[in-house]
C-alpha cells in the first residue's frame, strides 16, 4: 500500500514540512480527545493509538502517504459493510447499562466510523483538499469528545486543539500562496525555516490564548438559560447502584470498593458544621432476614412554589434544640432516583427536570416526591449531574432530653416500625446483654450502639459460604462485617426491645478539600446507619459501624484536591453555568468592585494621614535645628548653581576676559559675548532679532539714534568671528557702553 514515493527521504520546503508535522498533531489531538473521554472500547483505542504511532513516526521521517485515493475509499466503503453488525451487535452490547442504549449506541457506531474515515484519510492525504477535509473531520472529532463528556479534560484538549489549528490553517494557507512563486522555497532546517517555524507558533499560541479568553469573556456575558435539549447527549453508560427500595445484605459493600466521585457538597459559612454529617437517602422499613425494603412506598408529589423552591415540613424541636444549615450539592449521574439531603430538609432549590429523554417528551413542570419515611425521590431520575441548594434544620437535642422523651408511641410508628422476620433466638438475648444497665429507651439505644462499635470489626472483606441467616452469622460466628450488617443489627435489637426503628442508606461527609471548601464524596462513602423514634422530638441518628482505616494524606492528595477544585469549579460555572449564575457572578464583581473601592480609598487616606503626620514631625524637628536657616540658603545656592551656574560662570569667564584684555583685540567667541550682550539690552527696549534675521539686516532695522553704534559693534563681530580679524577690545567695549547709555536715555519702543 506504500507509494514509491516514500522509498526514500528527500528535503522538503520548510512551510510543508511545518504543515505536515502540524497537520498530524491536529488530527492526533481530535482522536486523542475522544479516546481520553473514557467512552470507546479497548479494540478502538488500541488501533487509533497505534495509527497514530506509525504515521506520527512516518512523518517525522519525511515519509509520504501510504496509501492511494482508490485503495482509501475502497476501504472506507468496506468499513459501510460493517457498519450495521457495529450498530446491532458491537456499539450496542456497549450501550446496554446506558439510560438510552438505542440513541448511545447509534452515537458509538458513528464515532467509531468517523475514526476510521479520519485514519484512513490522514494515511491517503495529497492534496489541498485532503487536507481542508482531513481537518474537518478532527474538528467532528473534539465535537464528539464533547459530547461524550463534560469533563475538564475537555477544556485542555480544545486548548490545544485551538492552538494546534490556528498553526495548521496559517500553514496550508502559506502553502497554497508559494504554489508557484518565482523565489526559491526556503528549506528545512535552515536558520530561516526555524524563524519561521517560531513566529508561527507564538501566533498560534496567541491567537489560540486570545480565542479563549474572548470565547470566555463571551460565554459569561451573554445570557444563558437552563433548557436541557443537549443533556441527554451526555450519556453515562454505567450509573452508580445500591441505593434504591429494596437492598439485600452485602450490596452497599460493594459500592464501597469504588472510589469515583458522586458528589460534591459546600457548605455556607463554617464548613465544620457537616463534618459528622449522614447524607440521608433513602429509608427503608422491612426486613425479611436477608433483605430490607418497603411493602407499600406511597408518595406524595411536592411541587416548587412561584421562586422554584421546594418546601418541606421538617418535624418541629424546641427552642435551642436545632440549626440551620445551607448548603450546595453537586450530585454525578447515580442508578437512583433519590436526592441525598441533610436531615430534616426545609428547602430544596434545583432542576430536577427530565434531561435525559427525547426531547419531544420531556416534561416542562418538575416536581419531587415525598414517602411517609421522609425520602426525596426525584421522579425524572439523576441520570445527569444535578444541583441543587438546599437549607435543613440539623437537630441538637441533649440526651437529657432524649432520656425524658414518652414511649408512648403513636400506632401507626409501631405497626410500621417494629415489624421483624423470623429471628434467632439469640438475636433477642444479645440485645437484652446490650441494654442491661439501661433504663430508658435512649439509654437502649445508646448502649446498642457502643455494644456494636467495641464488641465487631469493621472490614469489606466478607469472603466465606452463603448462609441463610446472614445477620447470625455476622453477630455469632464472623463478629465483622461493614456498615449493612452494624446498622441491620441495631435496627432488628431495637426493635426486639420494642423501640421502633429504621434503617437508613446514604453518605458518609467524605473528605474535605480545604483547596475548594467543599466535601468530595465518593462512592466508597456510601453508608447505612439507623434511626430511632422519639415521641415529641421525631427521628434521631445512630451509627452503631465502628470507623475504618483512614486514608493518609501526603502530595498526592494535595495534587488531587486542586484538581477536584478545579473539576468541581469547571462543574459549577462552566456546565451548570446559567442565568442564576449570571446574576451571582454580577452581584459577586459588583460587591467585589465596592469592596476593592472602599479598601483602595481607605488605604489611599491611611497613607496620606501617615505622609502628612511624617512630614509636619519633619518639618518640627528642622525649624527647631539650627542648621536649617543655613541648609537652606545652601540649598537656594545649590538650586540657583544647578539652573545658572554654567551660564553664569562662562559669562563671569568672559567678562574677566574682556578687562584682562582691555587694551588689546577680543577673539571670535570674546566678540560673540559683547554682541550677544548688545541684543540682550535691545531685546529689553523692543528690538528682538529673529531667528531668520542675519547680523547686518538686524543692524539695519534699529532706529536712526542708535544705528551708528549697532552697525559697528556689529561690523566689528563679524571681522571679529567670520573675517578671523581680531576686534579691538578697547573699542568694543566703548561702542557697547554708547549703546547702553543711548538705550537708559531713550524711552521703550512701542514694538
Amino acid at each position: 500500500m506504500a507509494s514509491s514515493a516514500s522509498a526514500a527521504a528527500s528535503p522538503l520546503p520548510a512551510v510543508q514540512r511545518y504543515f505536515e508535522v502540524s497537520l498530524c498533531l491536529l488530527v492526533a489531538t481530535g482522536v486523542l480527545a475522544v479516546i481520553s473521554t473514557g467512552k470507546l472500547d479497548l479494540v478502538t483505542i488500541v488501533f487509533a493509538g497505534t495509527a497514530l504511532t506509525v504515521k506520527g513516526i512516518r512523518v517525522w521521517r519525511l515519509r509520504g502517504p501510504e496509501l492511494s485515493h482508490r485503495v482509501a475509499t475502497w476501504l472506507v466503503l468496506a468499513y459501510f459493510l460493517f457498519f450495521p453488525i457495529d450498530l446491532w451487535v458491537v456499539s450496542r452490547d456497549m450501550a446496554a447499562g446506558a439510560p438510552n442504549p438505542s440513541l448511545y449506541a447509534a452515537l458509538l457506531a458513528a464515532i467509531h466510523l468517523m475514526l476510521f474515515a479520519t485514519l484512513v484519510r490522514l494515511f491517503s492525504a495529497r492534496t489541498n483538499r485532503d487536507y481542508g477535509f482531513l481537518a474537518i473531520l478532527a474538528f467532528i472529532c473534539m465535537l464528539s469528545s464533547a459530547i461524550l463528556t463534560v469533563d475538564t479534560s475537555f477544556i485542555i484538549a480544545l486548548a490545544v486543539f485551538l492552538m494546534v489549528a490556528v498553526s495548521t490553517f496559517v500553514a496550508l494557507e502559506i502553502r497554497r500562496s508559494a504554489e508557484g512563486a518565482v523565489s526559491p522555497p526556503v528549506e528545512a532546517g535552515s536558520p530561516l525555516a526555524q524563524q519561521l517555524s517560531r513566529a508561527l507558533g507564538l501566533t498560534s499560541v496567541l491567537v489560540a490564548i486570545a480565542a479563549l479568553v474572548i470565547g470566555g469573556l463571551l460565554f459569561f456575558l451573554i445570557p444563558r438559560f437552563t433548557a436541557g435539549y443537549l443533556s441527554a447527549l451526555n450519556l453515562q453508560p454505567t450509573l452508580a447502584t445500591g441505593f434504591s427500595d429494596s437492598v439485600t445484605l452485602g450490596q452497599i459493600g460493594q459500592i464501597k470498593k469504588n472510589s469515583a466521585v458522586v458528589m460534591r457538597i459546600r457548605i455556607e459559612g463554617d464548613a465544620s458544621r457537616a463534618e459528622d454529617m449522614h447524607w440521608r437517602g433513602i429509608v427503608l422499613t422491612t426486613f425479611d432476614g436477608t433483605r430490607w425494603f418497603n411493602r407499600s412506598p406511597e408518595a406524595i408529589i411536592i411541587s416548587p412554589s412561584d421562586d422554584g423552591v421546594f418546601r418541606f415540613n421538617a418535624t418541629p424541636l424546641p427552642p435551642g434544640e436545632s440549626y440551620g444549615l445551607r448548603y450546595t450539592a453537586l450530585m454525578e449521574p447515580l442508578g437512583t432516583d433519590a436526592v441525598f439531603v441533610a436531615p430534616r430538609p426545609v428547602t430544596l432549590r434545583g432542576h430536577f427536570t427530565d434531561v435525559s429523554g427525547p426531547i419531544g417528551t420531556r416534561s416542562r413542570s418538575a416536581y419531587l416526591t415525598i414517602d411517609r419515611t421522609g425520602t426525596i425521590q426525584n421522579p425524572f431520575h439523576n441520570e445527569t449531574k444535578v444541583r441543587y441548594e438546599g437549607t435543613s434544620l440539623l437537630p441538637v437535642v441533649p440526651p437529657y432530653d432524649l432520656r425524658r422523651a414518652s414511649a408512648d408511641y403513636p400506632e401507626e410508628i409501631k405497626q410500621t416500625y417494629l415489624q421483624l422476620p423470623e429471628l434467632d433466638p439469640r438475636v433477642k438475648k444479645l440485645a437484652d446483654v446490650a441494654i442491661a444497665k439501661s433504663k430508658n429507651e435512649y439509654d437502649q439505644a445508646a448502649n446498642i450502639e457502643l455494644y456494636l462499635k467495641t464488641h465487631y470489626a469493621y472490614t469489606l472483606d466478607l469472603r466465606g459460604p452463603k448462609v441463610s441467616d446472614p445477620l447470625a452469622y455476622f453477630l455469632f460466628t464472623r463478629r465483622a462485617g461493614h456498615c449493612e450488617y452494624f446498622a441491620s443489627a441495631m435496627t432488628v435489637m431495637l426493635r426486639a426491645e420494642g423501640i421502633p426503628a429504621r434503617y437508613v442508606t446514604g453518605f458518609l461527609p467524605g473528605e474535605y478539600n480545604d483547596v475548594g471548601g467543599d466535601y468530595i464524596i465518593r462512592a466508597s462513602d456510601a453508608h447505612t446507619w439507623v434511626e430511632v423514634f422519639f415521641p415529641g422530638y421525631g427521628w434521631m441518628t445512630f451509627d452503631p459501624t465502628p470507623p475504618g482505616n483512614a486514608s493518609g494524606g501526603g502530595l498526592l492528595q494535595r495534587i488531587s484536591f486542586y484538581w477536584d477544585w478545579f473539576q468541581f469549579t469547571w462543574s459549577e460555572w462552566v456546565i451548570n453555568y446559567d442565568f442564576s449564575h449570571q446574576m451571582s457572578l454580577a452581584v459577586n464583581v459588583r460587591n467585589s468592585s465596592r469592596d476593592w473601592t472602599a479598601r483602595a480609598r481607605k488605604y489611599y487616606h491611611q497613607k496620606q494621614q501617615q505622609a502628612m503626620k511624617f512630614l509636619l514631625a519633619a518639618d518640627a524637628r528642622v525649624e527647631a535645628s539650627s542648621y536649617f536657616l543655613p541648609g537652606v540658603l545652601l540649598m537656594l545656592f545649590a538650586l540657583l548653581f544647578y539652573v545658572r551656574g554654567r551660564a553664569m560662570i562662562g559669562y563671569a569667564i568672559a567678562r574677566w576676559s574682556l578687562r584682562a584684555s582691555r587694551g588689546g583685540s577680543v577673539t571670535a567667541s570674546l566678540a560673540a559675548l559683547e554682541y550677544r550682550e548688545m541684543l540682550r539690552l535691545l531685546e529689553k527696549r523692543g528690538w528682538k532679532k529673529a531667528p531668520a534675521q542675519t547680523a547686518l539686516e538686524f543692524a539695519s532695522s534699529i532706529p536712526a539714534e542708535l544705528s551708528a553704534p549697532v552697525a559697528q559693534l556689529t561690523e566689528l563681530y563679524h571681522s571679529a568671528r567670520f573675517g578671523n580679524h581680531p576686534a579691538p577690545a578697547e573699542q568694543m567695549s566703548f561702542l557697547l557702553r554708547s549703546i547702553r547709555e543711548l538705550i537708559r536715555a531713550r524711552k521703550p519702543s512701542p514694538q
